[in-house]
């Protein structure tokens, strides 16, 4: 049986974006496509993504994945012991958790004190933490470990509920201005790592309970998102022309997502000490291009201007991860290439 991708997201939980994604990347290319063009799957494709969704939950990287996938193949079964033997360690820590509030309830039986509902609520989304990162990882996430952080998040998602029930719009000052301060909050509570704010977007996601003890429900999200784009828009509107700008209002923010991944994986390859010419990074670098010239186009001067507006707007780079040194990184690689392919 074929599965056609919106079928296929549908069954195993992804987006289309993800598996479109996966496909332009190489990771997992579809066995056929139907007369009209359209992506279908065969079984070897489903357990090809059970692969890589396996690997996923053990921390690789995509780029790593691809690397695993491309040599002899461990047997499925080996996948799968290994799925569960995760899950027999997410069990046990299940049932420490238990244990342990068993012994609060014990305690308490007599008497409860008058912040129990918040103070068991906080026990309850550190433990949910636990399921998305490890302990050494917890350790340097702030939203975990910073008292302050989590308080300040709630504010601000107050103010921005409030901006909604006022009929704010991603057009207005005032919600462009909170999108800015949820980015600089996002860069604060991740300690300014990609791999983390994609983490805490799929717990966000696969947790219903954690959306509703922090408010940020769907529509609170795209309105974030919406006025971040906008006021974005509007820096960069200070350093490009009419024409460069109706490229960047139709095309800037459409890969909101696909950005910190590939952040991440960059992150990672220059710690793990992987020299700018290494085929890998190289790679990356052509993907960050091929992002950047979704909005940006083809014309090196407007390449020029859109430099210069990230190097002088902190604001376009808050939340991001992306330093000087980054950069210089990509940049090296794509001058490596184009040596390479002189």
């Amino acid at each position: 049986m074929l599965l056609t991708v919106g079928e296929l997201a549908r069954r195993c939980g992804l987006t289309v974006r993800t598996l479109h994604h996966y496909d332009a990347i190489g990771l997992l290319v579809p066995s056929s496509r139907s007369g009209a063009g359209y992506r279908l799957y065969a079984r070897e494709d489903i357990e090809r993504l059970h692969r890589i969704q396996a690997l996923r939950q053990l921390g690789l990287s995509l780029a790593d994945i691809g690397q695993a996938l491309s040599g002899p193949q461990r047997p499925l079964v080996d996948v799968v012991d290994r799925q569960i033997a995760q899950l027999d360690r997410d069990l046990a820590e299940a049932a420490r958790l238990r244990e342990r509030l068993l012994h609060l309830r014990t305690q308490l039986a007599t008497g409860q004190s008058p912040d129990l509902a918040d103070w068991l609520d906080t026990l309850e989304l550190m433990t949910m933490y636990e399921k998305y990162f490890t302990p050494d990882e917890l350790k340097t996430l702030p939203l975990h470990t910073d008292p302050d952080v989590l308080p300040e998040w709630s504010a601000l998602v107050t103010a921005v509920q409030a901006a909604m029930d006022r009929g704010a719009t991603p057009d207005d000052a005032d919600a462009q201005i909170l999108a800015l301060r949820w980015m600089e909050m996002v860069e604060r509570g991740t300690g300014d790592n990609p791999a983390f704010l994609m983490r805490l977007h799929a717990m966000n996601e696969a947790e219903p309970g954690l959306r509703e003890r922090s408010g940020i429900t769907p529509a609170l999200e795209r309105l974030v998102e919406q006025s971040m784009v906008r006021a974005r828009l509007a820096i960069f509107a200070r350093y490009l022309d009419e024409d460069e700008m109706v490229r960047m209002r139709a095309h800037y923010g459409r890969q909101l997502y696909a950005w910190p991944e590939l952040i991440a994986e960059l992150r990672a390859a220059r710690a793990d000490g992987l020299p700018a010419d290494d085929a890998q990074v190289q790679a990356l670098a052509q993907r960050w291009m091929s992002l950047f010239r979704e909005y940006a186009g083809d014309n090196p001067a407007t390449h020029a201007k859109i430099r210069e507006a990230y190097a002088r707007e902190p604001d376009l780079r808050s939340g991001s991860a992306v330093d000087d040194a980054l950069l210089a990184y990509v940049r090296e690689a794509m001058a490596s290439l184009a040596r390479a392919s002189h």
